[in-house]
């Protein structure tokens, strides 16, 4: 949709995107890109994924000259929800649980959200860390694991580098940090079939919150 535009990447697939949103969808944002975005017309701007390390991430200056022009901007999900709660104060609109977090300070680490994934396909290479925390905290809810267990995952998950966060990975390295070695096992078979994308269920909740503001009367 003109005026619309959206910069998503691995938090969720464009055809999963475009069925509750029409808008001009974008790769993950990085600085500069929301600048032009105003400067060609748009008048909502969804700002879910950007880049981090490969190149210069999305500034906070140029998303307040976007609110200063009139746009609406709406952040989500992963950077989108970092700057949210940096800027929600001055304008800029927070959706779904990870924005919470940030604005509530339970969340303080950039990497929370970080991931590695495919340039061409945006594919996720690698888990972020909210999403584990999220699966930790649903197998804790099913019985799987126990406190003691779920806290060693989360360090555990905490002390890999972003690239090389994987389920697997997460569930050896609780195990050297003491883990119970059947609870370790059971999570991972757990996460095979359960993991929660935390970042996916935000960025659908902010595309729905677009959808309703150019929707309204």
């Amino acid at each position: 949709m003109r005026g619309v535009v959206v910069f998503l990447g691995p938090s969720c697939d464009p055809a999963a995107a475009r069925q509750i949103l029409d808008a001009d969808y974008r790769p993950p944002a990085k600085r500069g890109d929301i600048i032009r975005a105003v400067e060609e017309g748009a008048r909502v701007i969804g700002l879910i994924d950007g880049v981090f390390f490969q190149d210069s991430a999305v500034a906070h200056r140029e998303i307040l000259a976007a609110l200063r022009a009139g746009v609406r901007v709406v952040g989500a999900s992963s950077m989108g929800a970092l700057r949210a709660a940096e800027l929600d104060s001055l304008g800029m609109e927070g959706v779904g649980e990870i924005y919470r977090a940030y604005r509530e300070g339970r969340l303080v680490a950039d990497d929370e959200v970080a991931l590695l994934f495919d340039p061409e396909t945006f594919a996720a290479i690698s888990e972020p860390l909210v999403n584990i925390r999220a699966t930790v905290q649903a197998a804790i809810e099913c019985g799987v694991i126990g406190a003691d267990t779920a806290r060693a995952l989360v360090e555990a998950a905490k002390e890999i580098y972003f690239p090389d966060r994987t389920y697997e990975a997460v569930a050896s390295a609780a195990e050297e940090r003491g883990g119970d070695p059947e609870e370790a096992a059971r999570f991972l078979e757990f996460a095979g079939e359960h993991a929660v994308d935390q970042k996916r269920k935000d960025a659908l909740l902010a595309l729905e919150y677009i959808r309703d503001i150019i929707s309204a009367p």
